[in-house]
Formats: structure tokens, sequence, C-alpha cells
């Protein structure tokens, strides 16, 4: 695969994970951020998503939920994970917060944050407000 241009590290939205691998998380309620589109998506929602002009990849995740299918999401994240090594990967639910921050801290423990600080490492470095729930904290301190 190409290498492409990574996204820019002062955008918001940008994940650094230990490994240096940059993930943009967001929301899909709102606008698409400036700067260059993602080259893969994960899409996590409770419906289809709308039609976009990148690769993508759709979980069915309703709202302040779980994935409905753990082995897909699982491998999933590996997926986007894997490819954030050499592409613009970006992660997003209808907010950007609870199912986003949920994915983006299962991927922090794929790049070796422990479980157990995996959600703290998110809120400090993407977002204050992600992960939701009490079990979406719980399906991170699980992952793995």
């Amino acid at each position: 695969m190409t290498p492409h241009k990574p996204w820019d590290t002062t955008t918001p939205g940008i994940l650094r994970l230990p490994s240096g691998r940059l993930i943009r998380g967001r929301g899909l309620r709102h606008p698409l951020p400036a700067g260059p589109p993602p080259t893969f998506a994960l899409y996590l929602l409770g419906r289809r998503p709308p039609t976009v002009a990148w690769e993508n990849r759709w979980l069915r995740w309703p709202d302040f939920r779980l994935p409905t299918d753990r082995d897909a999401a699982a491998e999933a994240l590996r997926e986007a994970l894997d490819r954030a090594g050499d592409e613009r990967v970006e992660i997003a639910c209808g907010g950007g917060r609870g199912r986003t921050g949920t994915a983006l801290a299962c991927l922090a423990v794929l790049d070796g944050v422990p479980p157990a600080e995996a959600v703290a490492y998110v809120r400090e470095h993407y977002s204050r407000h992600a992960v939701e729930t009490p079990w979406q904290r719980r399906y991170v301190a699980k992952f793995g």
C-alpha cells in the first residue's frame, strides 16, 4: 500500500497512540473537518452510514451501547490499527464521544496501553468526554 500524508496532529480529534500511529475520531453529526479526507473509516452506528468517497467499514453499534457483534468489532479495530500505520484512519459515531471514545480506547489497548488505563489515556489525549457509560468502560477493561 502506498503511504499517505499523515494527519496534521494540530487538528482537533487526532489521537496519537503510544506507537505514534494517528487516528482521527469525530462525530458524524458535525461537519467534516478541514484537511485531507480519511483513506479508511470505521463507522460505529445503529444504522448504515451515509455514502462517502473513501473506503469504509460499518459496525452495527447502537448509541450508548456496545457493538452487536463483538468478534466483528475486534476484527475491525485490529484492521483500523494496522491500517493507521500508513493510512489516514478515521473512527466515527454520531457524536464522536461514547462509541468513538470506546473504540479509540480499545485501539489504545491493542497498541500497548494497559486496559485499566485506556479510558483515561483517551480522555487525556482525545476528549475528556470519551467513553460515556459504565458498560463501555467495562468493555474496554476486558478488551484485548
